[in-house]
C-alpha cells in the first residue's frame, strides 16, 4: 500500500484510467448496438450483465499479464514478417467488425427493418457473448498498452474497474440516444469499421495514433450535432 503515498501513483492511475474510459468509448457503442436488438426490458439488463462479465474477464487478463505479454512473440514469419498471436488476434477481430458493421449499414440503407417477432427471438445470451467477446479482444490492446505505463498490476485493475462503472453509468444514455437517431446509427457503424481498419493495420505492424481516430470521431460527431441542432430549428 506504500505506493499510493507516491505522487507518481495518482498520476499513473489517471493516465490508467483516462485511457481505459476513452478505449472503452468504441464498447460503449458497441453494446449500444447489440443491446438495441434485444426487447426493451431486457436492454438494461444485456448492458449491466455484459459490462459485469468484461469486467471480471478483464481483472482476470491482468493477474495473467505475463501470459499476454507473452503473445507479442513471433509464433509465424514469412520472409521478414513475423505475426504473433496478439497480431492474429486483432486482425480477425478487425476483419469482424469490418463484416458486420457493413452488413449493419446496408441493413440500415436498405430499409430492411425487422418485425417485433423478429426482435424477441434475439438471443439474450448470444447479446451477452458478442459484448464479454468485443470488450476481451479489445482488452488486449488496452492492457498491453498499459504495461507502457506502470507495472503495477493493481493500478490497471483499479483503472479497469472506475471506467467499466463510468461505462455502466452512461451507457443507457448512449444507448437511447444512438438508437433514437438513425444518423449517429451510421456514425457509429462507421466508427466501428474504422476501428477495424486501426486494428488491421496495427495486426500489420504500423502503428496508428489512436489521438487520430478519436479526434476524427469527435469532430464527425460535432458536426452531426450541428446538422441535428440546424434541422430541429428549421422543421
Amino acid at each position: 500500500m506504500e505506493i499510493f503515498l507516491q505522487a507518481d501513483t495518482w498520476v499513473a492511475l489517471l493516465t490508467l484510467t483516462f485511457m481505459e474510459i476513452v478505449l472503452g468509448i468504441d464498447n460503449i457503442i458497441f453494446i449500444s448496438l447489440v443491446a438495441g436488438k434485444l426487447p426493451k426490458h431486457q436492454q438494461k439488463k444485456a448492458r449491466i450483465g455484459g459490462l459485469t462479465l468484461a469486467m471480471l474477464t478483464r481483472v482476470l487478463l491482468l493477474l495473467g499479464i505475463t501470459w499476454i505479454i507473452g503473445l507479442t512473440k513471433p509464433v509465424l514469419t514469412f520472409g521478414d514478417f513475423d505475426l504473433s498471436w496478439r497480431d492474429i488476434i486483432l486482425l480477425a477481430v478487425g476483419l469482424f467488425l469490418l463484416v458486420k458493421s457493413t452488413l449493419e449499414i446496408h441493413h440500415k440503407v436498405e430499409g430492411q427493418h425487422e418485425t417485433e417477432k423478429e426482435i424477441k427471438v434475439k438471443s439474450f445470451n448470444l447479446a451477452i457473448a458478442q459484448i464479454v467477446m468485443l470488450d476481451i479482444i479489445f482488452s488486449f490492446d488496452s492492457i498491453l498498452t498499459a504495461v507502457g505505463l506502470t507495472t503495477q498490476v493493481i493500478l490497471m485493475i483499479i483503472a479497469v474497474i472506475i471506467s467499466i462503472l463510468v461505462m455502466m453509468i452512461f451507457a443507457k444514455a448512449v444507448s437511447d440516444f444512438v438508437n433514437n437517431h438513425p444518423t449517429i446509427q451510421i456514425l457509429a457503424l462507421s466508427f466501428l469499421i474504422l476501428i477495424g481498419v486501426m486494428l488491421i493495420v496495427e495486426a500489420l505492424h504500423y502503428h496508428v495514433p489512436k489521438g487520430y481516430i478519436y479526434f476524427s470521431v469527435f469532430f464527425s460527431l460535432a458536426i452531426e450535432m450541428l446538422n441535428m441542432r440546424y434541422r430541429k430549428k428549421n422543421v
